[in-house]
């Protein structure tokens, strides 16, 4: 079986890994029961021997964390195009491991899958919850986020990445930090200083990013995981509001998991009904 995974994340890369090793000790279980005559390996073992992974980049990143084994970089060309690809490549099932913010590739996943009928399931970390002590203040955008901040302060620690930025073009009397992988393409805030960096990040660091640059404001989507959850803690600790933009939907009808381990169940399924029938 082919299976495409549409990456770009931590636990996309962590599923790949995962595959990767466990085709492998497939493959060799399969070697060994073969150089001793013993009986045919059970259909999920069979079918994960033969199990192909691609995983997929959007190419947004410079220099993006490359996963195990094949890798394409670049967009499908919307729905159309993931469907060809699909339809060309043999895929055999799909996991969007993408960001929880990268909307528009996700729908279009689920309309390919849907229109190639193959079997789709999303990986999405768990959000971050609120504790004793967060000031916490939840939007449904970053439009929104422009609209609370200068209500709450001065000096705006912007961790949203590098898009969006145009949201906050009009927000005045406010100094941004803006934080990303990469420079950002244009536009965004008059009076804003660009941090170039990449998770995971310490509390340590991001305490001392509130400290020097004094800022009073934090504002962050809400991803999950722990690479980025640091500024979470520092600005609890400081005693700082932050804005945290809510997560879009999965598309209706797409089966979803928090975890790469759960995700990888789900492939040796597929795989057991592709060696069923293989």
């Amino acid at each position: 079986m082919h299976l495409l995974i549409l990456g770009g994340t931590t636990e996309a890369r962590q599923l790949a890994e995962q595959l990767h090793e466990a085709s492998q000790e497939a493959g060799q279980q399969a070697a060994r029961s073969a150089a001793r005559s013993v009986g045919r390996q059970s259909a999920g073992q069979e079918g994960l021997a033969r199990l192909k992974v691609t995983s997929s980049l959007a190419g947004r990143v410079g220099q993006p964390r490359v996963p195990v084994g094949e890798v394409r970089v670049g967009g499908f060309g919307g729905v159309e195009g993931m469907v060809a690809w699909v339809r060309e490549h043999g895929v055999g099932g799909i996991v969007d491991a993408t960001h929880p913010f990268a909307e528009r590739i996700s729908f279009n996943a689920a309309r390919a899958a849907a229109i190639a009928r193959v079997p789709l399931l999303a990986l999405r970390r768990p959000g971050w919850t609120a504790g004793e002590g967060d000031r916490w203040h939840s939007v449904g955008s970053l439009a929104e986020a422009a609209e609370v901040v200068p209500r709450l302060g001065e000096r705006v620690f912007l961790t949203t990445g590098r898009t969006g930025l145009g949201a906050f073009a009009g927000v005045d009397g406010v100094w941004f930090l803006v934080r990303s992988v990469d420079p950002p393409d244009g536009g965004g805030p008059s009076r804003m200083e660009v941090l170039l960096d990449r998770g995971p990040f310490t509390l340590d660091g991001e305490r001392e990013v509130l400290r020097r640059h004094r800022i009073d404001v934090v504002v962050t989507k809400d991803s999950g995981g722990a690479a980025t959850a640091p500024k979470l803690a520092a600005a609890r600790e400081a005693g700082l509001p932050v804005v945290v933009v809510r997560r879009p939907p999965v598309p209706e009808g797409v089966a979803v998991v928090g975890t790469s381990e759960e995700a990888a169940a789900w492939v040796v399924q597929l795989c057991a009904g592709s060696g069923a029938s293989g």
